[in-house]
């Protein structure tokens, strides 16, 4: 029976190697020049920390880190940007994670307009995936439209098609 996966992952070593071009990047900028900026990435949990002087700095790391993630074709909505920035000192720091699996409100969204395309096409969630399965690939081509179509505020990848 014909199905694949709907997931929402991102490849530590591909995010790894987009952190050396945006450190290279802010290093060699003129406005950076002389200043105690830092950016991190943790590979296990996936979090960006920024360390910085003022917000000015910071919003540019964010910017630089962005056109760098679509440069390299890794959809930029996955770095979480809800939890606000602090103080420390002198300094400014920021904890950016990357959103990995689909949620279970998304899941229940997705489960729901693949319900509302009345098709045979059956869903299911599994851990932090949704397999679609039918007996027909015509059905399934469908699905895929709507999950390509529809924003769901995460990058959604198809994986495991058979």
């Amino acid at each position: 029976m014909p199905s694949f996966d709907i997931v929402s992952k991102v490849d530590a070593q591909v995010m790894d190697n987009i952190m050396n071009i945006v450190r290279k990047e802010y290093v060699s900028r003129f406005d950076f020049k002389d200043t105690k900026t830092e950016i991190t990435f943790n590979k296990k949990d996936l979090v960006i920390n920024i360390t910085t002087e003022n917000e000015m700095r910071l919003n540019s790391l964010i910017d630089i880190l962005r056109a760098r993630m679509i440069k390299q074709n890794v959809n930029p909505t996955c770095i979480d940007l809800s939890k606000e920035h602090y103080a420390s000192g002198l300094m400014v720091k920021q904890e950016l994670k990357i959103k990995q699996g689909v949620d279970k409100d998304t899941s229940r969204k997705i489960m729901a307009d693949i319900k509302a395309l009345k098709t045979k096409a059956t869903a299911q969630v599994m851990d932090e995936t949704i397999r679609v399965t039918s007996k027909s690939i015509n059905e399934l081509q469908l699905v895929l439209q709507l999950v390509r179509s529809t924003d769901y505020d995460l990058p959604l990848q198809i994986d495991n098609m058979k």
